[in-house]
C-alpha cells in the first residue's frame, strides 16, 4: 500500500508520500519509482518531482536525507543537462536541482539543523558548539543555502511575464508552488544569518567580518524585495502569509540591535487548503502530443492494465513474473552493480586526489625550500663575491706595498752609493789632513830653524854690541879701520834685517795657513762625525728596511698560497652554486610555464563563460550603448598590443613572465567584458547590425580561446598570433561606430551656415539687450527720485557692464572659433571642418542659443525690477544663468583650441570679465534690495502684548509656510533639472549606458 501511495504521488497529492517515508522509514519506494520516471526526457515532470523532493527534504522522515545522498551525482548531472536548455523550464529544473543538491549537503554537513530548518536558540548555540570557528563556517554554508533559494526565487519571477495576472492560470501556479518551501526555508535562514552575524560580532574585530555584512546587506536587499513581490500576488495571498523585513537591516555594530530584531515569521492559515494537497495532474502542462507519447512510454514499461490507476502496482507485483519483470530486475541488478562500482571508481578517485594533494603540498613545500635555497645560494654568492672583491683591493694593495718596497731598495743602492762615494771623499779628506799635517809640521819645524837663527842674530848682535863697544873703545884708536868693518857690519846688519823681517813674514803666512788649516780640519772633522752618524743611521734604516721586506715577502707568499687555495675553493662553490642555480632555473622556468598554463586555462574559461551567457536567457534583458562598446573594445584592443608585446618579451627571456601573465588576466577580462556589452548593445540595436554584431562578439570569443589555447601548448607558444582577435575587434569597432546616435537632425553641409547664423543671432541678441538697458535707464532718470533712482541705476548700470563684457566673449569666441577653423580644416572647407567635427558644432550652437536666451531673459527680469513688479532674486537667478551659458560658450569653444593660442587667453579674460561683471549685478541687486527693505522700518512701540504675540505667531506660521514651500520649490528645481537633461540628451544623442 505504501508502494503504492509513493508511486502515486505525482498525480494524486504529496500527503500519502510523506506519510509513507514516516512509516517505511526511508525513502527507498520513492526513489524506485523516480527511478522509473522520465526525468530527463520532461522538463514539467522534472520540475514536478523536484517540488516533491523538497516537501519530503522537509517534512519527511529524517532517513529521507540519507536515502538521497546516494542520487546526489546524479542530481547533479541532470542540473546540468537542464542547463543546456534556454528556454521553458529547462532553467528552472537546473537551478532547482542545484538548490536540493545545496540542500542535502547543508543538511549532510550540519545533521543537527533537521530538514524544515525549526530550531530554537539554545540548539542554533548548540550546533555551532560554542566555537567562533564554528560560527564563522556555519555562517559562510548559510550565505550559499540562501544564494541558491534566492537565486531560484529570482529565477522564477524572472521567466514570468508580471504585466498579466500569472498567479491565477495554471501555468503561473505550476511555477508558483515550489516557493512556498523557498518562502519558508529563507524566513528561517534569514532569522540564524542574523543571530549568527551578532554573535560573531561579539567574539570578533569588525573588519574581520567585513565581507559577511557585504553580503548579507546584497541578500537582504534581494529577499526584501522578492518578499514584497510574493506578498502582492493573488496566488500567495489565500495560501501563505508572507513577512516583511525591517526598512533598514541591522547594525551589527552595536550589539543592543539584536534586542531589536524580530524573527520573521511564515503563517499557514489553517482554512487555506495547500497546493501539496491539490491535485497535481492538472499541474503537468503537456500537449497532447507530448502526453500521449508519455503514456506511450509509461505503458511500455508498467504495462497497459491500469487505466484507471496508472501507479498502482498491485495488480503487476504478483508471484507470476513475466519476462520483461526479469528482464527489469536483471537489469536493476547490473544498475546497483555498475552503481557500486561507480562508488568504488569514484571513492578511489577521491583517495587518488587526496594523494595528489597531498603530493601537490610537497612539490609546494619542496619548492618553496628550494626557493629558500636559492635564495641562500645567491646570499652566499653575494658574500663571496664581496670576499673576491675584498680579496682583488688586498692583491692590489700587495702589488703597491711591493712597488713601494722596490723604490726602497732602489734608494737604499743610491743611498749605497752615496755612502760609498762619503766614503772616498772622506778618505780622501783624511789624506789631505795628513798631508797638511805632514807640512805644518815642516812649516813648524823651519819656524824653530828661523827662531834659532833670529836667537843666533840676537847673540850675534850682543856679540857685535860687546864688540862695538870694544871697538868704540878701539875706535878711538883704530876708528880709521873700525869705520870701514863698522860700515861692512852694518851692511851685514841690513841684510840680516831684511833677511829676518822675510823670514818674519813667511812665519806669519805659514801661521795664517795653518789656523785655516786647522779650521779646515775641524770642519771635515764635523762632516767626517755628521757623515758617520748619518751612516750608521741609513744602516739602521737599510737593516729595518731588509727586515720589513723580509717579513712582507713570507706575508705575501703565506697570502697568495692561502688566497690561491681559497680562490680554488670560492671556483669551487661558485661552479656548484651555478649548477644548483641552473638547476633551479629550470625547476622555475618549468613552473613558471606551468602558472601560464594555469593562467591561460582560467582565462580560456573566463572567456568561455562569457561566451555561453550569450545563450542566458536572463542575459536578454541586458542592455548598453554604442559608445559604452566603443571604449570598451578599445581598451581591449590596447590590451592585445601590450599582450603582443608581453608575449614577444616573454619569447625573447623565457625567465621574466611578469609582464605575460597580468596582461593574460586583463585580456580575458576585457575580452569577456567586450563580448557581453556587445551582445547587450546587439538587444538595442535593428536586426540585421544585431546580428553582425553578435556574430562579431562570438567570432571574437572563439579567437580569443584559441589563442589562448595556443598559449598553453610548448610547441603552439612561439606562434601563438592574436592578430585575428584584433581583426575581430576591429569588426566590433566599425559595427559600434556605425550604431552610434547621429546627434542633432540637420545636414552635415549645414552646420556651418548654422554656426555662423547663431553667433550672429547671439550678438544681436545681446545689442538688443543692451540697447533696451540704456532705454530702461534713461526712463528711470527720468521718472524716479531718490532711493529707487539710486537703486535702478545701480542695477541697470551693473547689467550694462555684463552685457558689453558678454559682448566682448562673444567676439572673442568668434575670432578663437575662426583660428581652430583655419588651422584644424587643411585643405577643407570651413563648412566640411564643421561637418568633420558635428559634435563639437553642435555644443557651440547650443551654448549659442543659450546665452542669446539668457540675455534676453536677463533683461525682462531687469525691465520688471526696474518697473517694481518683478524681483530681485529672479534677476540673481538670470545673472547666474547667463554666466553659465557663457561658461559653456567658453568650455566649448576652448575643446579644440590650441592650449598656447593668445585668442584663448583672450577668451579666458573675458570669461573672467563676465563672472565679474556677473558678481556686480548680483551685489547691485542685493544692495538695492537692502536698501528698498530697509525703508519699511519694523516699529512695534505701539503695539500691545497681545498684538505682539499675535504679530509672532503670525510670522511663525509664515516662516513654516515658507520653510515647506522653499522644500517644494527644491524638490521641483531637482525635478526640473533632471528632466531638463533628459530632454537634453535627448536633443544631442546622448544615451546612458546600460549594465547587465
Amino acid at each position: 500500500a505504501l508502494r503504492s501511495q509513493v508511486g502515486a504521488v505525482s498525480l494524486t497529492s504529496l500527503s500519502p508520500c510523506i506519510l509513507g517515508t514516516h512509516h517505511e522509514k526511508g525513502a527507498q519506494t520513492f526513489w524506485s519509482v523516480v527511478n522509473r520516471l522520465p526525468l530527463s526526457g520532461n522538463a514539467v515532470l522534472c520540475w514536478k518531482f523536484c517540488h516533491v523532493f523538497h516537501k519530503l527534504l522537509r517534512d519527511g522522515h529524517s532517513n529521507v536525507l540519507k536515502d538521497s545522498v546516494r542520487y546526489k551525482n546524479e542530481l547533479s548531472d541532470m542540473s546540468r543537462m537542464w542547463g543546456h536548455l534556454s528556454e521553458g523550464y529547462g532553467q528552472l529544473c537546473s537551478i532547482y536541482l542545484k538548490l536540493l543538491r545545496t540542500k542535502m549537503e547543508f543538511h549532510t554537513k550540519n545533521p543537527r539543523f533537521p530538514g524544515n530548518l525549526q530550531m530554537s536558540d539554545r540548539q542554533l548555540d548548540e550546533a555551532g558548539e560554542n566555537d567562533v570557528n564554528n560560527f564563522f563556517q556555519l555562517t559562510v554554508e548559510m550565505f550559499d543555502y540562501l544564494e541558491c533559494e534566492l537565486n531560484l526565487f529570482q529565477t522564477v519571477f524572472n521567466s514570468l511575464d508580471m504585466s498579466r495576472s500569472v498567479s491565477v492560470t495554471a501555468a503561473g501556479q505550476c511555477r508558483l508552488a515550489p516557493l512556498i518551501q523557498v518562502i519558508l526555508d529563507c524566513s528561517h535562514l534569514y532569522d540564524y544569518t542574523v543571530k549568527l552575524l551578532f554573535k560573531l560580532h561579539s567574539c570578533l574585530p569588525a573588519d574581520t567580518l567585513q565581507g559577511h555584512r557585504d553580503r548579507f546587506l546584497e541578500q537582504f536587499r534581494k529577499l526584501k524585495d522578492l518578499f514584497y513581490r510574493s506578498s502582492n500576488l493573488q496566488y500567495f495571498k489565500r495560501l501563505i502569509q508572507i513577512p516583511q523585513l525591517p526598512e533598514n537591516p541591522p547594525n551589527f555594530l552595536r550589539a543592543s540591535a539584536l534586542s531589536e530584531h524580530i524573527s520573521p515569521v511564515v503563517v499557514i492559515p489553517a482554512e487555506a487548503s495547500s497546493p501539496d494537497s491539490e491535485p497535481i495532474t492538472d499541474l503537468v502542462e503537456m500537449d497532447t502530443a507530448a502526453q500521449s507519447l508519455f503514456d506511450n512510454k509509461f505503458d511500455d514499461i508498467f504495462g497497459s492494465s491500469f487505466s484507471n490507476d496508472p501507479f498502482n502496482f498491485n495488480s503487476q507485483n504478483g508471484m507470476n513474473k513475466d519476462d520483461k519483470d526479469r528482464l527489469i530486475e536483471q537489469l536493476y541488478r547490473e544498475i546497483a552493480a555498475l552503481k557500486e562500482e561507480l562508488e568504488n571508481f569514484k571513492s578511489e578517485s577521491e583517495r587518488r586526489a587526496l594523494q595528489l594533494r597531498g603530493r601537490i603540498s610537497e612539490l609546494e613545500a619542496e619548492l618553496a625550500e628550494q626557493r629558500h635555497l636559492k635564495q641562500q645560494a645567491l646570499d652566499e654568492s653575494e658574500f663571496l663575491r664581496a670576499e673576491l672583491e675584498e680579496l682583488k683591493k688586498r692583491r692590489e694593495d700587495t702589488e703597491k706595498a711591493q712597488r713601494s718596497l722596490t723604490e726602497i731598495e732602489r734608494k737604499a743602492q743610491a743611498n749605497e752609493q752615496r755612502y760609498t762615494k762619503l766614503k772616498e771623499k772622506y778618505s780622501e779628506l783624511v789624506q789631505n789632513h795628513a798631508d797638511l799635517l805632514r807640512k805644518n809640521a815642516e812649516v813648524t819645524k823651519q819656524v824653530t830653524v828661523a827662531r834659532q837663527a833670529q836667537g843666533d842674530v840676537e847673540r850675534e848682535k850682543k856679540e857685535l854690541e860687546d864688540s862695538f863697544q870694544r871697538v868704540s873703545e878701539q875706535a878711538q884708536r883704530k876708528s880709521q879701520e873700525h869705520t870701514e868693518v863698522l860700515e861692512t857690519l852694518k851692511r851685514e846688519l841690513a841684510a840680516s834685517k831684511q833677511e829676518l823681517q822675510a823670514l818674519q813674514g813667511t812665519l806669519e803666512s805659514s801661521t795664517q795657513l795653518g789656523a785655516e788649516q786647522s779650521t779646515r780640519i775641524a770642519s771635515l772633522e764635523q762632516e767626517r762625525n755628521s757623515l758617520s752618524q748619518a751612516a750608521e743611521q741609513h744602516g739602521e734604516e737599510m737593516a729595518a728596511l731588509r727586515a720589513e721586506l723580509q717579513q712582507l715577502r713570507d706575508t705575501l707568499s703565506t697570502e697568495k698560497e692561502s688566497s690561491k687555495k681559497m680562490l680554488e675553493t670560492l671556483q669551487t662553490q661558485l661552479k656548484d652554486k651555478e649548477d644548483v642555480e641552473q638547476a633551479l632555473q629550470q625547476r622555475l622556468s618549468k613552473e613558471q610555464f606551468a602558472l601560464l598554463q594555469g593562467t591561460a586555462r582560467e582565462a580560456e574559461q573566463m572567456v568561455q563563460d562569457s561566451l555561453s551567457r550569450l545563450e542566458d536567457p536572463t542575459h536578454i534583458s541586458c542592455t548598453s550603448s554604442a559608445d559604452y562598446l566603443l571604449s570598451r573594445t578599445l581598451a581591449a584592443s590596447e590590451c592585445v598590443e601590450r599582450l603582443q608585446d608581453a608575449h614577444s618579451k616573454y619569447l625573447s627571456d623565457r625567465t621574466d613572465m611578469s609582464s605575460l601573465l597580468p596582461c593574460v588576466a586583463l585580456f580575458a577580462h576585457l575580452i569577456s567584458d567586450t563580448i557581453l556589452q556587445g551582445s547587450a548593445t546587439s538587444h538595442m540595436a535593428p536586426m540585421e547590425p544585431a546580428d553582425r554584431l553578435l556574430e562579431a562578439c562570438k567570432q571574437c570569443g572563439s579567437e580569443a580561446i584559441s589563442y589562448l589555447s595556443a598559449l598553453r601548448e610548448p610547441g603552439t607558444l612561439e606562434g601563438a598570433d592574436c592578430t585575428p582577435v584584433r581583426n575581430c575587434l576591429s569588426r566590433v569597432r566599425a559595427i559600434g561606430e556605425a550604431l552610434r546616435p547621429k546627434g542633432l537632425d540637420v545636414k552635415q553641409e549645414e552646420l556651418g551656415d548654422l554656426v555662423d547664423k547663431e553667433m550672429a543671432a547671439t550678438s544681436a541678441a545681446i545689442e538688443t539687450a543692451a540697447a533696451r538697458i540704456e532705454e530702461m535707464l534713461s526712463k528711470a532718470r527720468a521718472g524716479d527720485t531718490g532711493v529707487k533712482l539710486e537703486v535702478n541705476e545701480r542695477i541697470l548700470g551693473s547689467c550694462t557692464d555684463l552685457m558689453q563684457a558678454i559682448q566682448v566673449l562673444v567676439l572673442t569666441s568668434k575670432d578663437l572659433q575662426r583660428e581652430i577653423v583655419e588651422s584644424g580644416r587643411g585643405a577643407a572647407s570651413p563648412k566640411e571642418f564643421y561637418a568633420k567635427n558635428s559634435r563639437w558644432t553642435e555644443g557651440l550652437i547650443s551654448a549659442s542659443k543659450a546665452v542669446g536666451w539668457g540675455a534676453t531673459v536677463m533683461v525682462d527680469a531687469a525691465d520688471l525690477v526696474v518697473q517694481g513688479k518683478g524681483k530681485f532674486e529672479e534677476l540673481m537667478v538670470c545673472s547666474h544663468e547667463i554666466a553659465a551659458s557663457t561658461a559653456q560658450l567658453v568650455a566649448a569653444s576652448k575643446v579644440k583650441a590650441d592650449k598656447d593660442s593668445a585668442n584663448l587667453s583672450k577668451l579666458q579674460q573675458a570669461s573672467r570679465g563676465v563672472n565679474q561683471a556677473t558678481a556686480a549685478v548680483v551685489a547691485s541687486t542685493k544692495s538695492g534690495k537692502s536698501q528698498i527693505e530697509e525703508k519699511d522700518s519694523m516699529d512695534f512701540s505701539s503695539m500691545t502684548l497681545t498684538q505682539i504675540k499675535r504679530q509672532e505667531m503670525d510670522s511663525q506660521v509664515r516662516v513654516l509656510e515658507l520653510e515647506n514651500q522653499l522644500q517644494k520649490e527644491r524638490q521641483k528645481l531637482g525635478e526640473l533639472r533632471k528632466k531638463h537633461y533628459e530632454l537634453a540628451g535627448v536633443a544631442e544623442g546622448w544615451e546612458e549606458d546600460g549594465e547587465c
